[in-house]
């Protein structure tokens, strides 16, 4: 992403970061699932409740 710190006008700042979006290579396509680094949430038992 472009450096828009010295730009104060927010539609000028904009466009040179839409400019710099078009400019950027395309980002490679996964090669893991989103969420795989997500902390797994484990299945309650059934039977007597916790509390």
């Amino acid at each position: 992403m472009a450096n828009t710190k010295s730009v104060m006008d927010k539609a000028e700042r904009k466009k040179v970061k839409r400019a710099a979006r078009k400019k950027a290579a395309p980002k490679p396509k996964r090669t893991t699932p989103r969420g795989s680094l997500k902390k797994k949430v484990r299945k309650l038992v059934r039977g007597q409740s916790k509390r």
